[in-house]
């Protein structure tokens, strides 16, 4: 019986500094768990991420290196390679019944940490206008323009191209107009080049073009274009301004808008 405890008290004084190691990794995975755990939890709150969202990845985050930690720190005591041979395949299973999910799972982590948009921005994403109202771990919730609500899997909306009206300070507006070739075309871009001034949220530079497509027996066709600063005003509310100053404009200096014109001939077969 002296020999049995003698031999392990001899094991165990043998193991001490395994078991040091094994407590000193465990200790270090706890450390940076919370370390790294709080870095990303800074991060995403000063890019104004829902709340809800940021402590979901700061955890899965912090637990994602405890349990990396663990396996490390029983590694050194007995060989776990066929344990996590078989969660690698429990593991792999299940992703493959729940592929959709976890795909869109990722494309939501990396929307939020990308982020290409967020609340509130005005965006274009598969063929869809409208202001994002959610942006969760699965889907992305928008509001349309014309009100309705669409939800929209993360993994299409980050595989497909996204335009973000918001970001954009500066919109250009485009202005289709049909004069009266009976005009004078210089003084018809003098007019345009002083009306577009007086819309609401123009800006000076780049400066406004105003450029002649297509001139025929009755009537010149033209496109405005100016910048507006779309912090201010919508591209439409803008357009629609200039519409109507130019009609107003145009009567007050008696310029004839006109609308294209076609020949028609009539063959008489008499």
């Amino acid at each position: 019986m002296q020999e049995y405890f003698s031999n392990l008290v001899v094991q165990f004084v043998a193991t001490i500094p395994s078991i040091l190691t094994a407590l000193f990794i465990f200790a270090a995975s706890l450390y940076f768990a919370r370390l790294l755990g709080n870095l990303l939890k800074r991060v995403l709150l000063r890019r104004n991420t829902d709340s809800g969202v940021t402590y979901l990845l700061s955890d899965i985050l912090r637990w994602t290196i405890v349990v990396f930690g663990v396996i490390t720190a029983v590694q050194i005591f007995f060989d776990v390679t066929a344990f996590l041979a078989g969660l690698g395949i429990i593991g792999f299973t299940v992703g493959f019944a729940l592929q959709n999910v976890m795909q869109n799972f990722v494309s939501g982590i990396i929307l939020l940490v990308q982020q290409p948009f967020k609340v509130t921005d005005e965006i274009n994403v598969l063929n869809f206008d409208g202001i994002v109202l959610q942006i969760n771990l699965r889907t992305t919730e928008l509001q349309t323009l014309d009100g309705r609500i669409v939800i929209l899997p993360n993994a299409d909306v980050i595989s497909h191209a996204i335009v973000n009206y918001t970001r954009a300070h500066r919109r250009r507006v485009d202005v289709l107009l049909s004069v009266s070739s009976k005009a004078s075309p210089e003084m018809v871009r003098a007019l345009l080049a002083d009306i577009v001034k007086d819309v609401p949220g123009y800006v000076m530079a780049p400066a406004p073009e105003i450029v002649f497509s297509a001139i025929g027996n009755s009537s010149m066709e033209l496109t405005v274009s100016f910048w507006v600063d779309a912090s201010l005003v919508k591209v439409d509310v803008a357009k629609d301004s200039a519409l109507l100053k130019v009609k107003e404009s145009f009567a007050s200096q008696k310029i004839e808008m006109s609308l294209p014109s076609q020949m028609i001939y009539l063959e008489n077969k008499e």
